[in-house]
C-alpha cells in the first residue's frame, strides 16, 4: 500500500527538518481535491482531478491509491468517465493515510 522506499527518498531530497511539512502539504492538497472530487457532480474534472491526486501520491509513496487514480484518469481519458469507481479511490486514500500515519516512524528508520 505504502512504498516506503520512496517516503525515505522523499525525506532524504528534502532534508528531516522539511520533510513533516512537506507530508501536511501534501495531506492537504490531496484533502482539496478530494472535496472537489465530491463537488463535481458532473465529473467534469475528474480526469484533471485524478491527475494531481496521482502525482501527489506518487510523491509520498502511496502506490495503491496512486494505481487507482492512474486507472481511473485512463478510464476518463477513453470516454468512460462514468465507469471510475471514486468511492474506492477515495476508500484508497483513506485507508493510504491510516496506514502511512501509523507506520510512518517505524519506516523512517
Amino acid at each position: 500500500m505504502i512504498h516506503w522506499p520512496r517516503v525515505r527518498q522523499l525525506r532524504d531530497e528534502v532534508g528531516v527538518e522539511e520533510f513533516d511539512e512537506v507530508v501536511q502539504i501534501f495531506l492537504e492538497e490531496v484533502q482539496e481535491v478530494i472535496a472537489r472530487l465530491h463537488a463535481d457532480t458532473t465529473r467534469r474534472e475528474l480526469e484533471q482531478n485524478l491527475h494531481f491526486l496521482k502525482g501527489s501520491a506518487l510523491s509520498l509513496g502511496f502506490d495503491q491509491f496512486s494505481k487507482l487514480c492512474q486507472d481511473g484518469e485512463r478510464r476518463v481519458a477513453a470516454g468512460h468517465g462514468t465507469e471510475v469507481d471514486l468511492p474506492a479511490i477515495l476508500a484508497a486514500f483513506d485507508a493510504s493515510k491510516s496506514v502511512f500515519e501509523a507506520d510512518l516512524t517505524a519506516n523512517l528508520i
